[in-house]
């Protein structure tokens, strides 16, 4: 079984070849990230267009990477949601039109999905039960997973996800976009001072976030500091920790919450998932906690095909040949997913 994936939900365009015996084949990615860093931010009109551009291209480079033909492609994978629905209508009508070209099936995948299914493309990969943190620009939730489809959403974000509130604290702080590794990087440079930023939410019980706030007291800390590199490094430092502490506190809750069949195992995927910081704190709490903790590499933690091709290699048996039914959903929970049929 040798599937293609397609990944167009937001300004990455993701295509690779998985093989069920042999791995992963091919990828590759093309990124955005350029082209809307004048206007701050992601232009969706903009996004779905550079995606019409840059998609088939890709496709050709990474079969040929993959040293795979038509023929040698049984299923095609895309992202059909949550995300942009200009985007999503540029990788779902791609991947339908081919797969209705080369007779094969096309199967739209959850993006969430993929994301947490992303560590299993490394070795050693995760055992089902495990508790995922999918932490990025536009999501963060806490989910309990006994097995593919079988999803059981823990805490999430009310506001801004951990991934937004970086990048728009990194604007408060006069930083280029995109915003998040920027601020990280900064960080490094900061010292360590107690500027009594809020961990929020996590002196009551349960496992949503909410990180507007911390934005909010960070903006407020910023008026009262002197207009220097030292000031900006140091305040960067510390909203950095408040949001791995608030993200490392709720994991270990949720460890504690969920039924991981006697082994605590954490998976941490999404792009703030790259955030060494983060990896860090997150590594010495499962070790403290006696729990295995699992990412995937630094490459598959944002947008990428890989985990699309692989992802919908689980569900290949959803699909079927023929169907030209182009699936688009800007939103689409977790918990609406079912295991594969068979």
């Amino acid at each position: 079984m040798r599937v293609l994936g397609i990944e167009t939900s937001c300004d990455e365009t993701g295509v690779a070849v998985y093989d069920r015996d042999q791995g992963l084949l091919g990828h590759a990615l093309y990124s955005q990230v350029a082209m809307h860093a004048g206007f701050g931010g992601v232009v969706p009109e903009l996004a779905s267009r550079d995606h019409v551009r840059k998609l088939l291209p890709l496709v050709r480079e990474v079969l040929a990477q993959s040293g795979s033909g038509a023929d040698d492609i049984d299923a095609i994978a895309y992202t059909e949601g949550p995300g942009l629905v200009g985007a999503l209508l540029v990788g779902a009508a791609t991947a339908r039109s081919l797969a209705l070209a080369w007779g094969v099936p096309a199967i739209g995948v959850h993006h969430m999905e993929g994301h947490l299914l992303a560590p299993m493309l490394e070795s050693p990969a995760p055992e089902f039960p495990f508790v995922a943190l999918l932490v990025s620009g536009g999501h963060t939730l806490l989910v309990d997973v006994q097995g593919v489809g079988r999803y059981r959403v823990l805490g999430q974000t009310l506001d801004d996800a951990a991934g937004e509130a970086f990048d728009k604290t990194a604007k408060l702080l006069g930083l280029p976009y995109p915003g998040g590794p920027e601020l990280a990087r900064l960080a490094q440079d900061g010292a360590a001072v107690d500027y009594r930023l809020p961990r929020p939410m996590t002196d009551r019980p349960g496992l949503d976030f909410s990180f507007s706030g911390l934005k909010t007291a960070v903006l407020t800390r910023q008026r009262a500091l002197p207009d220097s590199p030292a000031a900006r490094a140091g305040l960067a430092r510390a909203f950095e920790e408040a949001i791995v502490e608030t993200l490392v506190i709720k994991c270990r809750r949720a460890l504690v919450a969920a039924d991981t069949g006697g082994q605590p195992r954490l998976v941490v995927s999404g792009g703030v998932g790259a955030n060494q910081r983060l990896r860090e704190s997150l590594r010495t709490m499962a070790q403290e906690s006696g729990a295995q903790v699992f990412f995937p590499r630094l490459a598959f933690c944002t947008d990428n095909g890989a985990m699309i091709a692989y992802a919908g290699m689980l569900r290949v048996t959803d699909a079927a040949a023929g169907d030209l039914a182009i699936g688009a959903r800007a939103r689409w929970s977790l918990e609406e997913l079912r295991p594969p049929a068979g």
